[in-house]
Order: structure tokens, then C-alpha cells, then sequence
């Protein structure tokens, strides 16, 4: 049973009311079997959970689950909980004894009704006209522009956001102040808590709401509020696919224990060496601070392998066009090779508008941003997740396998190691050369 200790160890350091809500189960010591049926089922020390009526949301296999809290957000009974699984995502688990069995959490998952997804999408290039702003945002500030339209509108946003125990959840801000830290790219699920129920709250009082998330999350709001708001404006990021917070939390105490001190903030995606090029930076309690640009930093190079992504994110059900919601964020990738006068390497935005309300929106904020008209398909040649999935990494399996076993530090060793210099170089050069065939119509 030393895997069930470890599963339980961790549990309750990232979510430190764990214990008690497992002893409100009356399940104290828990650990993640995969049956034959390929569905998860959560057992005791002692006794099987089916004694105790724990089933998961029928799904086709429990690998369609996204994660997105709708189930959960919709449930009068409030019998679904959701749990860790030995990959550390979290699953929706029904206690059977208290279900009323009225099948609202199946009506509203938008992985077995999924929402109609309509419209013609329309891209832009767009940067924030204050370089200050520009220079705190992951890429253009566009967000923050349409943060600051809402808040003249008395209107809420909701977001992601770290809250002071570096846990990532969905917060309302309901002014420029709180909305600071709804800016920049967090490569982590949030935790949608109740911000579902919150933002309907204020639907329903009449209030602008601007509800920004990952397209499943902005999926699980509409099939939970199952009807139109003409106050709502939904916002969604381009998504690579969201990693493991098992594997963020074991990265997390590593460097904490190389610095001797807990971190107190993290930053995913910092300029210092410029758009292109950002780095992870976290800062600790002993006043010191790891800076590491992107493909040095054993988090991202694991992310961007899609070593230990959600399985559900290779094989998205939203990542298509048109989007699900009214406007698409991303980075705009590639845009110096068609349009280098846009692209000065401090930040350039991609925004993708795929409803009426979404263009009145964008044009409401358009004097706080330079906007340029862009090609969508030139746009997907360096973003292919904006109507795509990645693949899994081809180690995963051997990844979460060691991950469960060895110390963290000998996993980032196998696994999360930067590319050699002269790996990175060649690659680089095999890039430029294509780039000059392609422009001379060689290939």
C-alpha cells in the first residue's frame, strides 16, 4: 500500500482540505485502480468503493472527460466530487447514496451535448497601445482591453488566477486592480470552483459579464447556464492542452527545496529576453528568484513535448473552428515572416472573432489597440491547435510510470532535460533553409 500513502501524501498537500473530504466520504485512504471496463473506480484500504455507491459520469471512456466542473457546478444534490486520479487530474465522482438520480450532470457535460459552435471566423493582428501593459502580457495585451471596456460597463470578468497558496482557480475581478491578476498565460486547469453559479448570479442581475477560460471550460459554462445571455461575452485561449498539477506540484517542491524557501509567485511567460523567448520565473520567500528562458525550463519542455497533458486534450473536442466562443486569444506565431512591421518581438496578438457580439466587443475596445486585418490560414501554419490537438508525447506512458516510483529529481533528469545546443542549432538552421526554399519556390 506505499503507493496509496504516497497518493494520499500528495492529495493533501495540493488540496490542504483533502482530509476532510475524504473522512465526509467515509473514505479516509484512497488510491486510483483502472478496471478492465476502462473506468476508474476509488477503493479503500480495506473495502471496495462500491460498498459506498462511488460511480464515475457515464462517458464513452474516462478519457473524454475535460475536467470542466460543469457536472459538478450543476448538481442539487451536491454528491459529485472532484478527485485526483494517479496522473493527478482531477475526474467527477458521484457518492450514488446521495445521488437523485434527475441526470442534470450528464445533460449539461458539454463532452455528451456538445454546444453548437456557428459563425464565420474573422482574424486580426492586434497589440495593447500602452507599452506598459504590452510589456506585462503574455502577447499583445489584447485581454486587458476588453477587461477594461467591461469595467465601464459596471460589468465582472472572470478568469484564472493564483490564490496565495499558488493554487490556480477561476476568480471574479470587478475592477482593474483585482483584474491584474487575471492577465497572463498560466500553463495549468483552473479549478472552476463556483464561478459558474457566480457568473450566472450576475447574468441574471443584468450585468456585463466577460468570462475568459480554455474553450472546454467556456463549453462547460454554456451547457451550465443553458440559455442565451445577451450580457455575456466569452473569451477562450488558443490551448496547447493542460498539463498535470501532480507534475506541477512536484516541480514546484523541487525548486523550493533547491532554494531552501516556499514560492510565493510564479510568472509563465516573462519578456526579458523578448517576446519569443520568454521565461518562467518564480520567486521565494528568501527573496530569491529562478528565471529560466522556455526550452531550459524542466516544466515547459515537458509541457511543450505533451509529455503529461490531460488525455482528453489530444483529442479536444473544441480545439476546431468556428470556436466555441465569441472571441479566440492567442499568440501570433510566425506573423514576422508575412508581416514583419508587425512584429517588433514585443508581443503581437492573434484575436479571432467568430460572433456578432463578439465583432461589437472588438471594435468597442479598438481605441486602446492597433488592429490589423490577418489571414486565418497563414495564422494556423505556426498555431496548428487553433482547429487542432497535439499528439501525446511518445514517453508519456514511461513518464507517468517513473513519475510514481522514482524521485521527482531523477524524472526532470530522464525526462524534462534541455535539447543540447548544437540539437537547437541545427534544428534552427533546417528552419531557415525551408523558410528561403519556400520564399525561392523550391519546395
Amino acid at each position: 500500500m506505499d503507493m496509496c500513502w504516497k497518493w494520499l501524501f500528495w492529495a493533501e498537500w495540493v488540496y490542504p482540505d483533502a482530509e476532510n473530504m475524504f473522512l465526509s466520504m467515509k473514505i479516509k485512504h484512497l488510491f486510483v485502480s483502472e478496471t478492465q471496463a476502462n473506468t476508474y473506480t476509488f477503493f479503500s484500504d480495506f473495502n471496495d468503493s462500491a460498498h459506498y455507491g462511488f460511480t464515475m459520469i457515464h462517458l464513452n471512456t474516462k478519457e473524454d472527460c475535460c475536467g470542466c466542473h460543469a457536472c459538478l457546478s450543476i448538481c442539487p444534490a451536491k454528491c459529485i466530487q472532484m478527485l485526483p486520479d494517479t496522473e493527478g487530474f482531477l475526474y467527477p465522482m458521484v457518492d450514488e447514496s446521495l445521488c437523485p438520480e434527475c441526470g442534470l450532470c450528464e445533460s449539461v457535460c458539454p463532452v455528451i451535448n456538445p454546444p453548437r459552435q456557428e459563425g464565420d471566423s474573422v482574424a486580426f493582428a492586434a497589440w495593447n497601445r500602452n507599452e506598459d501593459v504590452r510589456a506585462d502580457s503574455s502577447s499583445g495585451g489584447v485581454f486587458n482591453a476588453l477587461m477594461q471596456c467591461t469595467f465601464e460597463q459596471n460589468g465582472v470578468v472572470f478568469g484564472a488566477a493564483f490564490d496565495d497558496s499558488m493554487t490556480l482557480c477561476h476568480q471574479a475581478a470587478h475592477n482593474e486592480v483585482e483584474g491584474q491578476a487575471l492577465r497572463g498565460s498560466k500553463y495549468l486547469q483552473s479549478t472552476i470552483g463556483t464561478a459558474y453559479q457566480e457568473a450566472r448570479k450576475y447574468l441574471k442581475q443584468g450585468r456585463q459579464v466577460l468570462f475568459s477560460g480554455t474553450p472546454c471550460q467556456i463549453a462547460g459554462l454554456y451547457a451550465f447556464l443553458r440559455k442565451e445571455y445577451d450580457n455575456l461575452l466569452t473569451c477562450d485561449v488558443v490551448c496547447h492542452g493542460v498539463p498535470s498539477p501532480k507534475v506541477f506540484a512536484a516541480y514546484r517542491a523541487e525548486l523550493e527545496r533547491q532554494h531552501g524557501a516556499k514560492a510565493q509567485r510564479i510568472a509563465f511567460r516573462r519578456k526579458n529576453f523578448g517576446w519569443k523567448r520568454f521565461s518562467v520565473s518564480l520567486s521565494f520567500d528568501n527573496d530569491t528568484e529562478y528565471r529560466r528562458v522556455l526550452n531550459e525550463d524542466a516544466f515547459m519542455i515537458g509541457f511543450l513535448s505533451n509529455t503529461y497533458l490531460r488525455p482528453s486534450c489530444h483529442a479536444c473536442n473544441f480545439s476546431r473552428l468556428p470556436r466555441v466562443a465569441d472571441i479566440s486569444l492567442a499568440d501570433f506565431w510566425g506573423v514576422g515572416t508575412h508581416h514583419p512591421e508587425w512584429d517588433d518581438d514585443r508581443g503581437t496578438s492573434l484575436v479571432i472573432v467568430q460572433t456578432e457580439k463578439g465583432k461589437s466587443a472588438f471594435d468597442a475596445c479598438r481605441q486602446d489597440i492597433t488592429v490589423h486585418d490577418a489571414d486565418l490560414n497563414v495564422a494556423i501554419q505556426s498555431n496548428p491547435c487553433i482547429c487542432g490537438s497535439v499528439a501525446p508525447g511518445a514517453r508519456r506512458e514511461a513518464f507517468f510510470s517513473d513519475l510514481n516510483t522514482l524521485p521527482f529529481e531523477k524524472v526532470m533528469k530522464r525526462y524534462m532535460r534541455p535539447t543540447p545546443l548544437w540539437r537547437r542549432r541545427a534544428g534552427k538552421v533546417k528552419r531557415l533553409a525551408g523558410r528561403v526554399l519556400r520564399r525561392m519556390r523550391v519546395i
